[in-house]
């Protein structure tokens, strides 16, 4: 599968790193830093290669936009019409500290992606894990046993059969929890994650995995 990453930092960066050794062209794509594009792209190896927006968004069935809040306008604008393209957001509504989510209740983060890329087959996935988790997760995912999950939702049957691959493709279970307005609880769930992984002393690499009992 031909992906474009829409961001390229811890997650951008590890999300399209593993993408790539999975097997799928991955372009990585903004950055302030070219040469971080670049290096990203030579350690990924596997095709993956450095590109503007536009150009990863023209390339690739996939996007996967990994940005703070503050700039996903200027990417989505960069990256031009998205029109049928999948499009998969883990970028949360936080503020400029970084301390509170700024969009909720009515709406998520992932439902106004959807109404600023209109055309583009919106699903939430990604946001509720931490980027130290990926490589160890990606390491063991052919060993045998339960995996840990990975939540994500949205309105489009076939964008969430790819997005169900690659959380699958890369180690994870995947979790339906139903339409894009689910981003409405699994944004702020993100930050629950966020608090296990940081707000300790131990390794941030948590993981989560839900089970269902007969009763």
């Amino acid at each position: 599968m031909r992906i474009g990453m829409l961001g390229a930092g811890r997650m951008g960066g590890k999300l399209g790193t593993v993408f790539a050794h999975a097997g799928h062209q991955v372009v990585f794509s903004y950055s302030r830093s070219e040469a971080r594009l670049k290096s990203l792209a030579r350690n990924a190896k596997h095709e993956a290669r450095a590109g503007t927006p536009r150009e990863a968004a023209e390339s690739s069935e996939v996007l996967l936009l990994a940005v703070p809040w503050a700039q996903v306008d200027d990417v989505l604008h960069q990256a031009g019409d998205l029109s049928g393209k999948v499009l998969l957001t883990c970028s949360l509504p936080m503020n400029e500290d970084d301390t509170e989510l700024v969009v909720g209740h009515t709406s998520s983060g992932a439902e106004v992606v959807a109404r600023k890329a209109r055309g583009a087959r919106v699903v939430s996935a990604f946001s509720t894990i931490p980027s130290e988790v990926i490589d160890a997760v990606f390491r063991q995912r052919t060993k045998k046993g339960p995996r840990p999950n990975v939540l994500f939702g949205g309105d489009d049957a076939r964008a969430k059969k790819v997005a169900a691959d690659l959380i699958g493709d890369i180690g994870f279970d995947p979790l339906d929890v139903g339409p894009l307005k689910a981003a409405r609880y699994l944004e702020p769930f993100t930050l629950l994650v966020g608090e296990l992984a940081y707000g300790g002393s131990g390794s941030p690499a948590v993981a989560y995995r839900f089970e269902r009992f007969q009763e």
